[in-house]
């Protein structure tokens, strides 16, 4: 079956940087459009960036120019490079794969202090 596992999170003091993954296996990773997007307590789930088979990348507003993510189709994991961390970031991460976001990880948890 399908399974998103989410790792990489964690406290972190605001300007610092996180690096989270997913972890992917039973479907093709290679050509799936992949997505991480994010809901902090007491807001909706937003868009944090996705990527496409081909390698074309695409990103929330709030996090332009400090998210970065990436893929490596080899070892079927997608990355999330995070860089100045700012508290309104705090919130669970989860990744996605497919058109629709048909698949859903359990999510990481970033907490960033002032």
């Amino acid at each position: 079956q399908v399974q998103l596992v989410e790792s990489g999170g964690g406290l972190v003091e605001a300007g610092g940087s996180l690096n989270l993954s997913c972890t992917t296996s039973g479907f093709t990773f290679e050509t799936s459009r992949m997505g991480w997007y994010r809901q902090a307590p007491g807001k909706e789930r937003d868009l944090v960036a996705g990527i496409l088979g081909g390698g074309s990348t695409y990103y929330g507003d709030s996090v332009k120019g400090r998210f970065t993510i990436s893929r490596d189709n080899a070892k079927k994991i997608l990355y999330l490079q995070i860089k100045m961390l700012n508290v309104e970031d705090t919130a669970v991460y989860c990744c996605t794969a497919g058109i629709n976001n048909e698949y859903w990880g359990q999510g990481t948890q970033v907490t960033v202090s002032a």
